[in-house]
C-alpha cells in the first residue's frame, strides 16, 4: 500500500492507494492547524477505521504548500509507519524525466499534476486545478512544463468578497438561475459564479490561441465537478490527479 499525503491552503488530503485504485482518501481542512500529536493520532484513527496496519503501507510520499505545517505531519506520518514520506522538492525535482522551470519557486502539486499528465497522457495538457487557487499548468510532452497561470479560485473569491464586505454573505457554489440578481445573495451567486465561469473560459481560450498546438485539457481539484457547465471545457475530470502525480514520481524514482 501508497500513503499519499497531499498539503494545500484549503485542505489536507490523506489517501492511500491499494496497487489498484485509491482505496481510502480523507480530507481535512488546513485551517484547523493542530499540534503534532493531533495528525498523530488522526493518522492512527484512519488507519484502525480503514482496518490497515500500518507495516502494510510500503511507500509514503507528501506534497505540502503550506512550509509551516510540513514538518509536523511529516513526524506524524513517521510516528506511525516508521520511516519518513519522501518530500516532494527541488531536490526530488531535479531527478525526474521532465523539464520544470523555476524549481525553487513552483508549487509541489504543480509538478504532480504535470507529472501525472506525463506518465498517463502522454501527451501535451493543460491541467486546470480548482483549488484555493485556480492554476492553469501546461505540460509539453516533448519538453515538459511550459508554465503555468494562477488566479484566485472560487472559494477565495467568495470567501475575499464575504469578508471583507459588509453584509454581504457567503454563497452557495451552484449556478444561479438569473445573471440578474433579485436579493443580496442571488446577486453575489450571479455576479461571483457567472464571472468564474467566463474566467476559467477566457484564461482557456486565451492559453491555447498562444499554443496554437492541439493540447488535452484536465480538470482536478476538489471544484473541479462543481461547476457543471464547464465540463464541456474538458477531455476528462480526475480529482485524483494530483494524488496519482505524488505516487507516480516515487515510483519513478524507485524504479
Amino acid at each position: 500500500m501508497f500513503l499519499a499525503t497531499d498539503i494545500g491552503n484549503s485542505n489536507i488530503v490523506i489517501a492511500i492507494h491499494d496497487g489498484q485504485k485509491w482505496k481510502y482518501k480523507y480530507r481535512y481542512e488546513t485551517k484547523d492547524r493542530q499540534p503534532g500529536l493531533f495528525y498523530e493520532t488522526l493518522l492512527r484513527d484512519l488507519f484502525l477505521e480503514w482496518n490497515i496496519n500500518p507495516s502494510d503501507i510500503k511507500d509514503a510520499a507528501l506534497s505540502s504548500v503550506v512550509p509551516d505545517i510540513t514538518e509536523v505531519i511529516v513526524l506524524a506520518i513517521e510516528a506511525n509507519i516508521r520511516y519518513m514520506p519522501l518530500v516532494l522538492g527541488p531536490e526530488v525535482f531535479m531527478k525526474l524525466d521532465m523539464g520544470i522551470p523555476k524549481i525553487y519557486e513552483i508549487g509541489s502539486d504543480l509538478v504532480a499534476n504535470a507529472f501525472a499528465a506525463k506518465k498517463q497522457f502522454e501527451k501535451n495538457t493543460i491541467i486546470v486545478d480548482f483549488g484555493t487557487a485556480l492554476t492553469f499548468t501546461i505540460y509539453n510532452n516533448a519538453s515538459g512544463i511550459k508554465g503555468v497561470t494562477i488566479s484566485p479560485g472560487l472559494k477565495t473569491i467568495i470567501s475575499t468578497l464575504s469578508g471583507n464586505t459588509a453584509q454581504l454573505p457567503e454563497i452557495e457554489i451552484k449556478i444561479p438561475k438569473s445573471a440578474i440578481g433579485t436579493s443580496t445573495s442571488t446577486a453575489i451567486g450571479a455576479g461571483v459564479i457567472f464571472g468564474f465561469i467566463g474566467q476559467v473560459k477566457e484564461i482557456l481560450n486565451r492559453i491555447k490561441q498562444e499554443l496554437n498546438a492541439p493540447y488535452y485539457i484536465v480538470a482536478t481539484g476538489g471544484l473541479s465537478s462543481a461547476i457543471e457547465v464547464l465540463s464541456t471545457e474538458f477531455d476528462i475530470i480526475d480529482k485524483d490527479l494530483t494524488l496519482e502525480g505524488i505516487r507516480l514520481i516515487k515510483v519513478s524514482l524507485d524504479a
